[in-house]
């Protein structure tokens, strides 16, 4: 086997033990004391549901935490957003919510390097279905952030 192809196939497999990972031990999972933005998001088609926790403070992102149930893909990926995006501004919030939305629905090109380990999560483009799973925390989140309090449905 070339040299490629193994990469190949090495980076596929740290992306599932990424993405296994946080599905077993999702990070920022559970309710979020006096959260001051709290939404709902459900996925239709595989029956995702999670609550979004937000504590923000002078354009900042001070705390997120979600709770809820999904599978593997839904809950990685809101394990892997919640700890991208502590710490972050809002502007910076938006900026990663477009990157990753390219990430997960374009074939471009995307910065490994910015985007960490939410790299983990490409492969999804290829499922159209499962872009939805990935996506509800995202989706969630940016609702949140334009101020809307309407939970959020990936149909």
């Amino acid at each position: 086997m070339s040299k490629g192809i193994q990469l190949m196939f090495d980076i596929k497999d740290l992306y599932q033990e990424v993405i296994v990972d946080h599905n077993r031990s999702p990070r920022n999972f559970g309710k979020l004391e006096n959260a001051d933005t709290t939404l709902e998001g459900f996925n239709p088609l595989c029956g995702d549901k999670l609550t979004l926790y937000l504590k923000t403070d002078s354009g900042k992102i001070n705390d997120i935490a979600f709770d809820g149930s999904g599978c593997a893909i839904s809950v990685a990926s809101a394990s892997l957003m919640t700890d991208a995006m502590k710490g972050k501004s809002l502007d910076e919030a938006e900026i990663l919510f477009n990157e990753f939305h390219n990430l997960v629905t374009t074939d471009d090109d995307y910065d490994a390097d910015s985007l960490g380990k939410l790299a983990a999560l490409a492969g999804v483009k290829d499922y159209p279905a499962r872009v939805k799973c990935a996506s509800l925390c995202w989706h969630t989140l940016h609702s949140a952030l334009q101020g809307n309090n309407t939970p959020v449905k990936t149909e």
